[in-house]
Parts: C-alpha cells; sequence; structure tokens
C-alpha cells in the first residue's frame, strides 16, 4: 500500500476519533485508540517504533522514537497541545528524512477542530498533486 492511500484512511480515522472524544485527553490515548482503529482497518501499526541511525560515524541505536508507523511507509506524529509549534513539523521532517520516508502527518489533539490540528509533511522533491495539507521545508 503506497503513502497515499494510507494517509487518507489514518486521516479518516483520525478525523473520526477527533469527532467523538474532542480534544483535552493525554496524547497516549489518541495513539493507542487510533492505533487500534488502524488495526481493525487490516493496517500494519508500530507504535512508538525506536529507530536507529548512524550519523558522523557515530550510531544511535534509540536516536528517535515515532509515535506510529504504518504500513512502514507513514509517520504519524501525534500531539495534544493547545498549539502547535513550528518546531513539530520540522521535527517530523527529521524523522522522514532518517527514515527515507516521502510522507508524514502531523496530528494535534489537542486543537479545537481537526482541520486546526493536522498538517502533512512532504520529504523531499516528491508531487502529491492532489493534496491540500502540505508542509515544504
Amino acid at each position: 500500500m503506497d503513502a497515499e492511500t494510507v494517509s487518507a484512511i489514518v486521516v479518516e480515522n483520525a478525523f473520526h476519533l477527533h469527532r467523538r472524544l474532542g480534544p483535552g485527553l493525554l496524547e497516549s490515548v489518541y495513539e493507542t485508540l487510533l492505533a487500534r482503529m488502524l488495526e481493525r482497518r487490516g493496517l500494519q501499526v508500530e507504535r512508538q517504533k525506536i529507530i536507529a541511525f548512524n550519523f558522523d560515524g557515530i550510531q544511535f541505536d534509540e536516536g528517535l522514537r515515532v509515535d506510529i508507523l504504518v504500513e512502514g511507509v507513514l509517520v504519524v506524529e501525534l500531539k495534544s497541545v493547545e498549539r502547535l509549534a513550528p518546531v513539530h513539523a520540522k521535527q517530523l521532517l527529521t524523522y522522514l528524512r532518517l527514515l527515507n520516508l516521502p510522507l508524514g502527518i502531523l496530528i494535534n489533539f489537542g486543537a479545537p477542530t481537526f482541520k486546526e490540528g493536522i498538517k502533512r509533511v512532504v520529504n523531499g522533491p516528491v508531487d502529491f498533486a492532489h493534496s491540500r495539507l502540505r508542509v515544504n521545508q
């Protein structure tokens, strides 16, 4: 399954989760529920996946941890804060670069509306022409 297809399924499920629960719960609650919803859709989901990487000859075996990795092609970074900071999208972009993945989704369940709390982050020159949510870095 490609990243764009997986992305559409994640967004749909996250939207329903935000609509049903609203903002205000711990990030871990949203993570657990979203992961379960995606698994019920038949997707492979890895929560709190530790990613090792090498930089300048130094190996980091626990260098970063992604909230959710779906089908091995999409990183989903979750927050439950009043407002996203610019560093949140940059953090996700760094994860995508280290994993060599083209697409990630940043979801803030603390936002008043789902639309205000979601951002797509694209790594590199990959063209997702029909995507309206895009962060270019």
